[in-house]
């Protein structure tokens, strides 16, 4: 007869690292019970309502606030001028670039309010507060602002042109940065001795976030403790306190950011905006808390946008289609302000990502960062990464048929080898690990391609163009910064993670927990997770760039350690051995050689219950430690896209979708195919749907949702997933990130197989119905 298995090797088993585990926030947010900042509200709180130019560049000549002021419920109505005044701080990017000369980049000061000039349509001149939101609203519309209209200009390339429209009067042709990377002389050599030049001008068009949930706050100044509350979603709320600090002029420590519930980011939520600091120099005023919840036509102005890059791509090869250098010329749009990482993406960020998982021995990077009369860009999923492997991926299909050479076998002639590893790129980068040919033929088998031609020979009979395409990816994660990892032991028996990390749809509790479960053998069930209170905190990395796991997982693993280094201890007094006699397994401390123990939550029942121990020994299980950075990892993948064309209508239809992906190691595949799903998804509609759009003078086109379209769930098929895990060796646990992959994969292979629909013929994103149709008509 077996014997009977252990209570927490039965949670192992079910709720270990690997294991599909649902996560644990889902009742409550499916039964609508979650708390989003705007379900807050605090007792005598006031709102908000900005006053943004309804013109996207021109002269402020006046602004008018005597009519809003003397409406009903109308508290205050500020400008500018008033939080100039006030001494406030400026709205900065966190990331430098350099320009070609070595030379630092033109960074504009921006204060929250605009005092001089409009820069784009949304840019914020003044707020009302007033004692309903209804009221705010209505002065907010009486107050007059007088513009003298100035010539816009929205296009980063015709932007940084002599003569265009200047943004800013002391930025020359409106550039932020002239990047560059790479060696100018050797890849001039490389082209000029090539067998095959290949060359595309590829567009990444511009993308509003659209998170689901809109930006929300609550700013409450408490004269008595001289400390400012602040309620918003975000991306971290350790690196949102000490920036909101700094906007502010005041110490972090008199900064709480506290946070609920995020409705979605993206990257769009992971800095101070200008509507926040005159939300505290009015609660400062009226002694009340101020809150502000934007709409959904006010975040299409107000909200950072991504993408909007358009680059001159060439690839150079030799008689048998082996890489010799890749070559990148163009322009990136940061919109008419620098945002937090806004020169970042079109520069660095696409260098950093284009080697992708090719041996390309030389790569050349140029872009010119410009100023434009629209929204500032900032990250957005993936941000550079998904760009970098699209303008790669549309270079090679390409070349490929330009050349007359197999796509497939061109990419394997030209993959790094897993021998090769650690392999240094011509991006700068060292990839670690990785088994590039083995998981394309993987992601091809489960495709099905061998089958492709009978599924293209359906489609015909059906009146219908199939194609397909394939998107063989990589992408450089951001490095985990400090993270903290605490667990504490709780009065009621739970265990609770604090670490620095911020989930915002990504499910972060249940694989935390998974890896807590795994090292420590605590009860999966009574281990909680506290993100969102920068009182908190000692350290917090904040979550983008598909590093939490590598950065809290770490954590707590590293925290787990000193966990047990604290048992032994105290289970020595407990047991009446020497703590070097202690061994700790599966969530027991044993003396070693024996069979007599206790479990760590045993013990922590002992010292809730005033346990005596002599001096010297710990009298706490509980760990607040601090993860030191790390660095980035490189998850990788094959995707297989198959698309539907209807060409009287130019109607694509992504009609069946395959990826194999390496993540290292997968702590939660249900998890992990969740955010496979939403990038990818993200991806389609920024290859079909997605498109900002302006007229000459600067106002936006696609204001709303019925302008501006985002797919729905009929417009994407079932996914297929399949994982070839290759562990990363620069982390404890193994794993490479995977919450920006989709994107990354999905550019590529949708336009792939779309370009392969079309015979060949090069179309740009967004493929609409309309450009489709004329690309078959022309």
């Amino acid at each position: 007869m077996n014997a009977p298995v252990a209570a927490d090797t039965l949670d192992s088993m079910k709720f270990g690292v690997g294991q599909p585990v649902p996560r644990q926030e889902d009742p409550t947010l499916l039964r609508g019970q979650g708390r989003y900042t705007d379900d807050v509200n605090l007792p005598n709180q006031a709102w908000c309502v900005m006053v943004r130019s309804q013109m996207a560049h021109g002269v402020i000549k006046g602004i008018d606030i005597s009519a809003a002021k003397a409406m009903p419920g109308v508290l205050g109505v500020w400008t500018g001028a008033d939080l100039d005044a006030a001494g406030y701080g400026t709205l900065k990017t966190l990331i430098p670039v350099m320009n070609r000369d070595g030379s630092p980049m033109k960074t504009p000061t921006r204060h929250s309010l605009a005092t001089d000039k409009v820069r784009y349509v949304g840019d914020p001149v003044a707020f009302v507060v007033a004692e309903t939101q209804a009221q705010a609203k209505d002065a907010a519309e009486a107050v007059v602002v007088d513009i003298e209209a100035l010539p816009a200009v929205t296009d980063a390339r015709a932007a940084a042109q002599p003569g265009a429209p200047l943004v800013f009067d002391d930025v020359p042709n409106n550039l932020c940065v002239d990047f560059h990377h790479g060696d100018e002389a050797r890849t001039r050599e490389a082209f000029a001795r090539a067998a095959h030049v290949t060359r595309l001008r590829l567009i990444s068009n511009r993308i509003v976030v659209c998170a689901m949930e809109p930006r929300s706050a609550i700013a409450h100044f408490d004269k008595a403790t001289d400390r400012y509350t602040f309620y918003a979603g975000n991306q971290g709320v350790f690196g949102l306190k000490h920036q909101m600090a700094a906007l502010l002029g005041i110490k972090p420590e008199q900064m709480r950011v506290l946070t609920g519930n995020v409705g979605g980011s993206f990257g769009m939520k992971g800095s101070p905006y200008p509507e926040y600091a005159g939300m505290f120099h009015a609660s400062k005023i009226l002694g009340r808390p101020v809150k502000w919840t934007d709409e959904r036509s006010g975040s299409f102005l107000s909200d950072q946008h991504g993408r909007d890059h358009d680059f001159d791509a060439e690839l150079a090869l030799d008689k048998d289609g082996t890489f010799l250098a890749v070559r990148l010329t163009g322009y990136a749009n940061v919109g008419a302000y620098l945002a937090n990482v806004g020169p970042l993406m079109g520069s660095a960020g696409v260098t950093r990502n284009l080697a992708a998982v090719y041996r390309t021995p030389l790569i050349e990077v140029s872009s010119k960062v410009a100023f434009t009369n629209t929204p500032p860009v900032g990250a957005y999923r993936g941000a550079g990464r998904p760009e970098a492997n699209y303008f790669m991926e549309r270079l090679i299909e390409t070349a490929a048929r330009e050349m007359g050479i197999d796509a497939v076998a061109m990419r394997k002639r030209n993959h790094i080898k897993p021998e090769e590893m650690p392999f240094k790129t011509a991006s700068a980068t060292t990839y670690d690990s990785g088994e590039f040919s083995m998981l394309l033929d993987k992601a091809l088998a489960a495709a099905d391609v061998k089958g492709f031609a009978k599924r293209k020979g359906e489609s015909k009979k059906r009146g219908k163009l199939r194609g397909l395409g394939i998107g063989n990816y990589l992408e450089v994660t951001a490095p985990p910064m400090k993270e903290m990892g605490g667990i504490r032991f709780e009065p009621n028996g739970d265990v609770t993670i604090i670490t620095g990390t911020l989930d915002y749809g990504q499910g972060h509790w249940t694989p935390f927990a998974q890896v807590l479960s795994e090292r420590l053998g605590i009860p999966f069930h009574r281990i909680k997770l506290i993100q969102g209170d920068s009182d908190l905190l000692i350290a917090g990395g904040g979550t983008g760039g598909s590093k939490s796991i590598m950065a809290s997982g770490a954590a707590i693993v590293e925290a787990s350690i000193k966990v047990i280094d604290k048992g032994k201890q105290i289970a020595g007094v407990a047991l009446e051995a020497s703590a070097e006699d202690i061994e700790f397994r599966s969530g027991r401390f044993t003396i070693v050689g024996t069979d007599r123990g206790i479990g760590i939550m045993e013990l922590a029942e002992k010292l809730r219950t005033g346990m005596k121990l002599p001096e010297g020994v710990p009298d706490s299980l509980d760990v607040s430690h601090v993860h030191e950075a790390a660095p980035s990892a490189f998850p990788n993948g094959a995707h297989v896209a198959e698309v539907e064309v209807d060409p009287d209508t130019g109607w694509v239809d992504v009609v069946k979708y395959t990826m194999v992906n390496d993540f290292g190691t997968v702590i939660n595949p249900l998890l992990v195919e969740g955010q496979s799903h939403g990038g990818v998804v993200q991806g389609i509609a920024q290859a079909l749907f997605e498109h900002v759009v302006y007229s000459e003078e600067g106002q936006p086109l696609t204001g709303s949702f019925t302008d501006y379209a985002i797919p729905r769930a009929s417009d994407t098929p079932s996914f297929a997933i399949g994982y070839h895990s290759v562990p990363a060796t620069t982390n404890i646990l193994g794993a490479k990130g995977c919450g920006e992959a989709g994107c990354a994969g999905s550019l590529p292979s949708v336009m792939n197989a779309l370009v392969d629909a079309l015979g060949g013929k090069h179309i740009n994103m967004p493929a609409t119905p309309e450009r489709v149709w004329e690309a078959l008509h022309s």
